[in-house]
């Protein structure tokens, strides 16, 4: 039984022994890295740049009065449609009590002054008639009755204007009602009835009554970095992307680019503006926040490869092309002239064929066993 237990003893013994050889002798050896196998494509790249900012009106007009007041009734509403010449709003004018008060004593001066000069009047009338005067004084007399008249009038007009803002003989172009200046959509009416509004001025801008812009004609406003402003030009397409409307592109043509940039963030971005082509069928607000994508290079029906297979070195470029794939992958190093790249593709243009087969990138052992299970 001795025997027998030792024999055991010492055969886990020359099991473990082995074991442990075997092991480290596994680990001495290197490990073969096998590569995921790339055949060259036909395609296009496009080098892009992203450009970011909102799509807006390209005039947005801005309804002030042309009269102090309160607001007494706001016939319109943000998103309804007004033409030229439509009423927005009507303001009630405060009249100031020193320029009122002025003007009702000029009236009564005047009709004072109106009575006096047509008793006058009618003097002159009988003694001309009667051949008494002559046609020079009766032409004076009857001059200084129709001023009086006309001098009437205007103090009245006056009056009307302090009181109403507005006089009987101009009560069409009443600068009371405050009116559309253009045809378009109503963005904004920020005020309402009660409120009081200032008229524009030299020392203030007014008070805004409506915003109206043309939704028909929008632009892309936005910013370029500085890095890539020198390769846009102004008529360059232009496809945006709005955030709020899915599944949907517009195409643009770049307009405008501003001379000077404005660092913001400790960049220096420079603005740009664009056309937008907006489908009768899609309404787009003002103010929607879109990314414009314009393509700075494109080259089409060019062979590719993933830019992940081509190893860099100084200021030529070099890939693996498989030479044999069996018991182990053998590679040749081949230099190659590239071209235009989009990040992740990037164009050959010498020492590839179509029918090579390139080198990508290491097979993970560990992600594959992982898949497995």
């Amino acid at each position: 039984m001795k025997k027998i237990g030792k024999i055991i003893l010492f055969v886990i013994i020359g099991l473990i022994v082995v074991s442990t050889f075997i092991f480290l002798w596994n680990k001495s050896q290197p490990e073969v890295t096998v590569y995921n196998i790339v055949s060259p494509t036909v395609g296009t790249i496009e080098n892009k740049t992203i450009a970011t900012g909102k799509v807006e009106p390209r005039d947005e007009i801005l309804i002030k009065p042309q009269i102090s007041g309160i607001v007494s009734e706001v016939l319109k509403e943000a998103g309804q449609m007004v033409n030229v010449g439509e009423v927005i709003a009507t303001v009630k004018v405060v009249p100031e009590m020193g320029q009122l008060n002025s003007a009702e004593s000029r009236v009564q001066v005047s009709v004072i002054n109106l009575k006096q000069i047509e008793l006058e009047y009618e003097r002159q009338t009988k003694l001309y008639k009667t051949g008494v005067i002559s046609k020079e004084e009766f032409d004076a007399s009857e001059a200084a009755h129709d001023k009086a008249l006309e001098e009437r009038d205007n103090a009245q007009d006056a009056l009307d204007i302090v009181r109403n803002g507005v006089s009987k003989k101009y009560a069409k172009l009443s600068n009371t009602q405050i009116r559309s200046t253009i045809t378009g959509m109503i963005l904004d009416v920020p005020i309402k009835a009660g409120n009081s509004v200032i008229q524009a001025n030299t020392f203030n801008d007014g008070t805004t009554i409506a915003s109206v812009a043309n939704m028909n004609d929008l632009i892309f406003r936005g910013n370029i970095d500085e890095t890539e402003v020198g390769k846009v030009k102004e008529g360059m397409p232009i496809v945006l992307t709005v955030g709020a409307i899915n599944n949907e592109k517009f195409d643009a043509d770049l307009e405008y680019i501003s001379p000077k940039g404005t660092e913001q963030s400790g960049a220096v971005l420079f603005e740009i503006k664009a056309a937008v082509k907006v489908p009768d069928a899609v309404f787009v607000r003002a103010g929607y926040s879109a990314n414009a994508e314009i393509v700075l290079a494109q080259a089409s029906d060019v062979m590719t490869i993933p830019e992940s297979c081509v190893d860099f070195s100084n200021d030529s470029a070099f890939v693996y092309v498989l030479k044999a794939e069996k018991p182990e992958q053998v590679f040749d190093r081949k230099q190659v002239v590239i071209g235009l790249s989009d990040g992740i593709n990037i164009e050959v243009k010498e020492g590839l064929k179509p029918a090579d087969r390139i080198r990508g990138n290491a097979i993970d052992k560990k992600a594959k066993k992982e898949d497995k299970k």
